[in-house]
């Protein structure tokens, strides 16, 4: 029988990404608290927080394979979640003007039988931004659905001068090295 990819996650970016590379999948969402993950360690939070969300969607058919994942923007000892105002986006643009960042994607894919987690890091640099610059953005309605308060995809990359690493990490979803390891999964059920 052939396996059945489950989205677990209602984000727009990830469900573009498997569009892009023809990959069928369904959604399911997951109910989850994502405030009782508190480490302050990138790694460690969006492999638990894909661990949390991957655990509270349901598998029910044998042939599914669910995809769970979380992604964070992380400078120095911070680490940039989505903003919640104004305030908060500018506060991130300005910290990360003219200095590298890391973006961490953590994915969690499970089996009726297996589980595995991925964690991937993408450094980006941005070029060094004026007020001006930050203060146009921040009136747009880009910054406040995104990690670290700037899409890649989307206005924000006017503001990347160079990545080291996967591009599709940034946007969420480290797909070819997700892809893979679906296929490994799959291939030992």
């Amino acid at each position: 029988m052939t396996q059945s990819l489950v989205l677990g996650s209602s984000s727009p970016r990830r469900q573009a990404i498997l569009q892009q590379v023809k990959q069928p999948f369904t959604i399911r969402k997951p109910d989850v608290d994502e405030s009782i993950i508190t480490t302050p360690n990138p790694t460690e939070k969006v492999t638990q927080l894909a661990t949390l969300k991957g655990h509270h969607i349901p598998i029910h058919y044998d042939h599914e394979v669910i995809l769970s994942a979380d992604t964070v923007v992380a400078f120095g000892d911070h680490i940039f979640e989505k903003p919640k105002t104004k305030a908060d986006a500018y506060h991130m643009m300005t910290q990360l003007s003219g200095e590298t960042h890391s973006v961490y994607t953590g994915v969690m894919l499970r089996t009726a039988s297996q589980e595995d987690v991925l964690v991937e890091r993408t450094d980006v640099t941005f070029w060094p931004l004026n007020d001006d610059e930050i203060e146009w953005y921040i009136e747009t309605d880009d910054p406040y659905d995104k990690a670290g308060a700037y899409g890649i995809q989307s206005i924000g990359a006017r503001f990347v001068k160079e990545i080291h690493g996967d591009y599709y990490n940034v946007m969420g979803l480290p797909i070819s090295r997700v892809i893979r390891q679906i296929q490994t999964l799959t291939s030992n059920n």
